[in-house]
């Protein structure tokens, strides 16, 4: 018999309408989650956690690191196979990275939701659930990592990114592709990532890191405010390969003066950073004032990376290393 551990944080999944506040909201229970199966899982006991119940939008690091904690503290147990973790899928992509990240166990995690909720009578719940309990169980994601399962496909944690607003099959690993896929209960799974995973240790994420979009003719003037009003670190989505608007190479040597590390990540969805144009706020320009690479981590991860490592108690030179060790 395996063991699953069905640990339930609240999101559409978990949600119905509430006439009363005009609007949906997160509130059922991994037992009613569970019970809402339609197909029987033949051979796989599950143990229901109720974590904290919320839309995925209103979560914050911490919480997500207790999340993290609370997974390997599940894993230790011998008798546990796997844990499943039914997630709100606004920072679905996010709180699967942390788990990629942190999480020591090698046994599998798996994230799953609902883009529709509970009280429709098409909701995609149920066989998500049914599915992600199955690919926890098989022992095929052991040493992959965090993954996220969503209408059969398994997707890695360090790719994977929600692509649709609403369309059930939103999340894809955009120039990777996914690792596999469930099909009636079995697990198929048809690449594992080249290079082996290093789970990070830290006591913290640090929730000043700050994430600035680039756009044409953006100024520095947001991150200039946020440092002045106690930013610890900034990630910029910057343009193609990792340039910036003018200003932006200024204000980074400013900010690396202060000891206030810059990360630079790109906002194209395929394709690495690297410095090779110069000038103003080219990548060039931007590393040699000090600015750090995010390699082919999106923006949003390449902030939880820096928040971890800050935490952790990295500053200077030691976490340019460490960063590069991870993007």
């Amino acid at each position: 018999m395996k063991n699953v551990t069905l640990i339930a944080t609240g999101g559409t999944i978990a949600s119905a309408a509430d006439k009363s506040a005009g609007a949906v909201n997160a509130g059922l229970t991994g037992e009613t989650l569970l019970a809402s199966l339609h197909t029987p899982l033949d051979g796989i006991e599950v143990t229901v956690e109720n974590f904290e119940a919320a839309g995925s939008y209103a979560l914050d690091l911490d919480t997500i690191r207790r999340l993290c904690v609370r997974i390997d503290e599940v894993l230790a147990d011998e008798r546990v196979d796997g844990v499943v973790v039914t997630h709100g899928t606004d920072t679905m992509e996010e709180s699967a990275f942390l788990a990629w990240l942190l999480v020591a166990s090698d046994k599998p995690v798996v994230f799953t939701g609902a883009q529709r909720h509970a009280g429709q009578p098409d909701t995609d719940g149920p066989r998500n659930i049914f599915d992600a309990i199955c690919a926890a169980a098989s022992g095929a994601l052991t040493g992959v990592g965090a993954v996220i399962l969503f209408e059969g496909d398994i997707h890695g944690g360090r790719y994977v990114t929600k692509a649709h607003t609403s369309r059930v099959d939103t999340f894809r690993s955009v120039g990777h592709g996914k690792l596999g896929e469930v099909d009636h209960g079995t697990v198929y799974l048809y690449s594992r990532p080249a290079h082996d995973r290093i789970p990070l240790s830290t006591d913290a994420l640090d929730p000043d890191v700050e994430l600035i979009a680039m756009g044409l003719g953006t100024t520095p003037r947001l991150m200039t405010l946020a440092a002045e009003a106690g930013a610890s670190g900034f990630v910029l989505s910057a343009f193609g390969r990792g340039n910036a608007p003018k200003g932006f190479a200024a204000a980074t040597a400013d900010l690396v003066a202060r000891d206030i590390p810059v990360v630079v990540a790109s906002r194209c969805h395929e394709g690495r950073t690297m410095a090779i144009y110069g000038k103003d706020s080219g990548g060039v320009t931007l590393v040699g004032n000090g600015a750090v690479l995010a390699g082919d981590l999106s923006a949003v991860k390449a902030r939880l990376l820096l928040s971890a490592l800050i935490g952790s108690g990295l500053s200077g030179e030691a976490l340019r290393q460490a960063y590069a060790l991870y993007s």
